[in-house]
């Protein structure tokens, strides 16, 4: 692993499995870009890094592999999964499609405190990003406004699909598509007007924020990928005009 490229070493009072430990460090250096999309993920410097065995990095790796972070071909050495307009496009339409139901569901069911506390986190996530953009705080913990969205919903089966082993993928696409600064603040005042939408007790108009909230993060992605920009439906990606986009201007 280069440089550019390195995880902190383990401490030496690390508690648990030493493949847990490495399997998190790596995880999080995926997540942070210090293992970039197509790198080598190299067992011996890893190891070497953290001062273990390559029997913790071994497993950890297998267990990447088996949540589509890390390929492996035959005879070939383990890279980290590389960002494909195709898998991408498949994703956040599979996205667009549950989310925006979960958000609908969520609207429904989330009581009145929840919605608080929700509002509450969202505006303290602003406050420590615009703190640590200052470089007066540490950095932002990680507050996943779509995984709380999901998990409201209280829809089991959508909560399996999207927060289990497939979320560390969304996780890797949805940095991806939020790296520019302007598409951050972007991304942060379509969160405010989904939240608006589940405040009013409003199910259509907050899940139709939602499904145009993914598709443009959907389209900042695709403009950043060297491949050809795929399409929803057959048509170039865009924020879809719909009566729910006239409402979207009222919410805002």
């Amino acid at each position: 692993m280069s440089n550019s490229s390195t995880v902190l070493a383990l401490p030496e009072d690390t508690v648990g499995p030493l493949a847990d430990v490495v399997f998190d460090q790596v995880l999080d250096a995926i997540y942070q870009g210090r293992l970039a999309p197509g790198s080598v993920v190299n067992e011996v410097a890893l190891a070497q890094e953290f001062g273990v065995s390559r029997g913790p990095v071994r497993e950890a790796v297998r267990r990447l592999q088996g949540i589509q972070l890390v390929t492996r071909e035959p005879y070939m050495k383990a890279r980290v999964v590389t960002l494909s307009a195709t898998s991408a496009l498949e994703l956040f339409q599979m996205r667009m499609a549950l989310e925006g139901v979960a958000c609908n569901l969520a609207t429904r069911r989330m009581r009145d405190e929840e919605i608080g506390q929700l509002h509450a986190e969202l505006d303290e996530d602003r406050q420590r990003r615009q703190q640590a953009a200052l470089g007066l705080g540490p950095k932002p913990r990680v507050f996943d406004f779509h995984e709380r969205i999901v998990r409201a919903s209280g829809n089991h089966r959508i909560i399996n699909c999207l927060c289990g082993d497939l979320y560390h993928l969304l996780r890797v696409y949805r940095r991806h598509s939020g790296t520019v600064l302007e598409r951050k603040d972007d991304a942060y005042a379509e969160h405010w007007q989904i939240l608006r939408a589940i405040q009013a007790r409003d199910p259509e108009l907050a899940e139709s924020l939602m499904r145009s909230h993914i598709e443009r993060a959907a389209q900042h992605l695709f403009e950043h990928l060297a491949e050809t920009v795929p399409t929803f439906s057959g048509q170039p990606l865009r924020p879809p005009e719909s009566p729910g986009a006239a409402r979207h201007e009222s919410a805002q």
